[in-house]
């Protein structure tokens, strides 16, 4: 079974929330280390020959239209993760349909081809954007991975495996992320802290586990996690696990994972939803 591996392409300092020296009006003053670090990341795929949909930030094509390029160039799918780095729920439907436009619109200038994915910052589309995935349908997105159920950023109810979801603009196939249960809790499996902190012999038996039962599960990575020495900022307890838990060696960890199960873009998978 072909499973679904996704990159959300922004800087270490786009942190949902976060004010002081991570402010968005303060971003122009901090290390850009976006292109090195997503460079690093297309090499270690290249090795696996493996192909992903990037979701690219529209704040960076706009910066570094050449790394939509390169991306392109790669064989990758690329994908809108809004503008800003602003939470859905935080936008309103309005400003998130200027978002949706900036970001195509920042990502066709970089020469991507038509862009029909979409992944919301910090998995923000939730019971509180019930709008959203109708917006999304009406721009001409088809796929969308931005309903986690997760407890603290969705709904723990949310199904786990891809799905189509009806919107009053049509239907838009839904990729949530990889969970797993941790002490009784749905934690996120597939990336971030819970990737990062699992041995990959553990990881590839879920997902094998899954894929037996018919269900291709969704991979999620930043480049700025392939860092080898990415800046650190003092932050809120949880946002500093959320960011900084099981950086060291994670690239080798990644590099296991990917050796041992199939992954590909996520549009590769979408007939599954359809179904």
């Amino acid at each position: 079974m072909l499973n679904a591996l996704t990159v959300d392409v922004e800087e270490w300092f786009h942190v949902c929330g976060v004010g002081g020296p991570l402010a968005p009006s303060r971003w122009h003053e901090l290390p850009s280390r976006v292109v090195t670090d997503t460079r690093r990341l297309l090499d270690l795929l290249a090795r696996r020959d493996v192909l992903g949909t990037f979701f690219v930030l529209g704040w960076i094509a706009e910066r570094y239209p050449e790394l939509v390029g390169e991306i392109r160039a790669a064989g990758h799918t690329i994908g809108s993760h809004g503008y800003t780095h602003t939470r859905v729920y935080e936008l309103g439907e309005a400003a998130f349909a200027g978002e949706i436009d900036d970001s195509v619109a920042a990502l066709t200038n970089a020469g991507a081809a038509a862009i029909t994915a979409f992944r919301a910052p910090e998995w923000s589309i939730n019971d509180r954007t019930p709008w959203a995935l109708g917006v999304l349908a009406r721009k001409g997105f088809t796929l969308d991975s931005s309903m986690a159920p997760l407890r603290i950023v969705g709904n723990p109810a949310y199904p786990q495996r891809p799905h189509v979801r009806p919107t009053p603009d049509g239907p838009i196939a839904e990729y949530p992320p990889f969970v797993s249960r941790w002490f009784g809790q749905q934690v996120p499996q597939g990336g971030g802290w819970g990737l990062r902190l699992s041995r990959p012999p553990t990881v590839l038996r879920l997902i094998e586990e899954r894929n037996r039962a018919g269900v291709p599960i969704t991979l999620w990575v930043h480049p700025w996690e392939l860092d080898p020495e990415p800046p650190r900022v003092r932050l809120p307890w949880g946002l500093w696990f959320a960011h900084y838990a099981g950086l060291r060696g994670f690239a080798d960890r990644l590099d296991a994972i990917l050796a041992g199960a199939r992954f590909g873009p996520l549009d590769s998978g979408a007939r599954i939803a359809r179904e």
